[in-house]
């Protein structure tokens, strides 16, 4: 099912909105790297042929969409959070950093935004209406969805780290990247508040402890 603009029609009904933006995030289950938001907006119009959730496209489907929809969108805003910003602040206050400087980068502050998800990681003073699978239903959403992931792919892969495979699991704990922290450890773009060194052995002392109630999203080297 291709992404509408009934969500985006429903919202701009209401008086009070005249702009409504779609946002989604990626890279909250990586082990390193930044996490990465970004929020459009359209003015309505038919979007490039093709467009859906990201993960539904392949790395070149995406990145033919991702440059149709550079001159597309009425506007485009990204934010991030790097490794070192999730460790401190944990991934919910990060993403709610990223989000809130994704937004504050468009042209125009929206009225609405429609996000991602079941949690709404943004709060006040931004009207979030939350939306599960918001990528597959909403074109402004989808938009935000390859975007994002086109540019993050493209910063993981322009870090190097080849041993680790970032150019193809953008951070994500593929099996060669299991190996590599395994044998080599954490590099300078992870994540080192993770679970996954508690599974390291070697690399444990390394780890960053922050308020357990404050961490999310995280998963283990081999459980």
């Amino acid at each position: 099912m291709a992404p509408t603009y009934d969500i985006e029609t429903l919202l701009l009904a209401q008086p009070s909105v005249r702009t409504v933006a779609g946002v989604d995030e990626v890279g909250r289950g990586a082990w390193a790297g930044p996490v990465t938001v970004c929020a459009v907006v359209t003015d309505l119009s038919a979007p490039p042929t093709g467009l859906t959730d990201s993960k539904q496209l392949s790395a070149a489907k995406r990145d033919k969409v991702a440059a149709e929809l550079e001159t597309w969108a009425a506007g485009i805003g990204f934010g991030e959070a790097g490794h070192d910003e999730i460790d401190r602040l944990g991934m919910t206050e990060a993403l709610r950093r990223a989000a809130r400087r994704a937004l504050e980068a468009l042209p125009t502050r929206p009225d609405a935004v429609i996000l991602d998800g079941k949690h709404d990681y943004i709060g006040a003073p931004w009207p979030v209406r939350l939306e599960v699978r918001g990528d597959a239903a909403s074109i402004s959403v989808a938009a935000a969805s390859v975007l994002a992931k086109v540019r993050r792919d493209a910063y993981m892969a322009e870090i190097g780290c080849e041993a680790y495979g970032f150019a193809e699991n953008a951070g994500y704990p593929s099996p060669q990247h299991q190996q590599a922290l395994a044998e080599l450890g954490p590099t300078a773009h992870h994540r080192l508040s993770w679970s996954y060194l508690d599974d390291l052995p070697a690399w444990r002392h390394l780890k960053r402890h922050r308020d357990p109630a404050a961490v999310e999203g995280q998963v283990s080297l081999f459980g």
